[in-house]
């Protein structure tokens, strides 16, 4: 498993408090220093705000050679809901076609669905597909949010690449065996996101904000963890996730560079395996509204 650096926070505010997305030249800075240390995937949107713009203007700027990094962007959510299926393919190729643009590209290297529903039209599907057989990227997948959605995907022949939120306070996935379906048909490459879950995990119980009020018990519970066996939250995180075979990239985002270097330092640091599922069994089965941001009721 490799490191994904996410690019959410480069073009907009994200997370549960808003962060306020770095400067142009911060966001560079991180993405040199992330792949001078080794990180080649880079995921973005064009729902993340300016995010693609920065990229490019990162891929445009500096000295990158983009054979050697794996780029990954998404279509814009909801933009087929009106347009009649003959259309599909057209929509796809002026979309994508903006993307590179922007990106400062002429490829993408995974091309991703950012409706998550979509992964049940075949329709859908076969005009995205044609869009890798046309050389305007190299994989081609849905990012989805629930088990079933992701077991779709997998099932699909017109699916080969998968983003998915997985987490040690979001076992879905693996309580499901989405990832033994995956590991069984070797057909589908996964990335997993949401490890900090837009940063719940990384605070204390104090900050949890009125909204999830319910997750203060949890908070308490992996702080107390945490400080029982001297691990950082962050390395927690990280290495939970990095202990899954089947997933491919860890995608993670950041808003400082010193944050980056944490989250590095961490990803590479291991754990007692046998410490880290005690660990992780104390949160296997928290309940969806607290794991999933889009359920939250702000």
């Amino acid at each position: 498993m490799q490191l994904c650096l996410g690019t959410v926070q480069f073009g907009m505010n994200y997370g549960i408090c808003g962060q306020k997305k770095p400067t142009l030249e911060e966001s560079c800075k991180m993405l040199e220093y992330a792949i001078s240390n080794g990180i080649t995937h880079i995921d973005t949107a064009k729902q993340y705000g300016t995010a693609e713009e920065v990229v490019g203007h990162f891929l445009k700027t500096r000295k990158v050679n983009r054979s050697e990094l794996f780029l990954s962007t998404k279509f814009q959510p909801n933009r087929l809901d009106n347009v009649n299926s003959k259309d599909y393919y057209n929509v796809f190729k002026a979309e994508i076609g903006e993307q590179l643009k922007r990106l400062n590209t002429d490829y993408i290297d995974a091309y991703l669905l950012h409706s998550a529903r979509y992964v049940y039209d075949d329709e859908i599907l076969s005009a995205l597909y044609r869009i890798k057989e046309e050389g305007y990227a190299r994989y081609v997948g849905v990012s989805v949010y629930e088990t079933d959605e992701a077991k779709r995907g997998i099932d699909s022949q017109l699916v080969d690449y998968l983003q998915l939120p997985y987490s040690i306070f979001d076992q879905r996935m693996k309580n499901d065996n989405v990832f033994l379906k995956a590991e069984n048909l070797h057909n589908t490459i996964i990335d997993s996101r949401s490890a900090f879950v837009q940063g719940l995990i990384l605070m204390n119980e104090e900050q949890v904000p009125p909204f999830l009020v319910k997750a203060k018990p949890i908070i308490r519970k992996i702080n107390e963890l945490s400080d029982k066996y001297n691990i950082s939250k962050i390395s927690l995180a990280l290495n939970y996730v990095k202990q899954t075979a089947q997933i491919s990239n860890l995608v993670f985002g950041v808003d400082n560079i010193e944050q980056l270097k944490e989250n590095i330092n961490s990803f590479n640091s291991t754990i007692d395996m046998e410490i880290m599922n005690k660990i992780a069994n104390e949160f296997s089965n928290i309940e969806a509204d607290i794991v999933m941001p889009s359920l939250w009721k702000k």
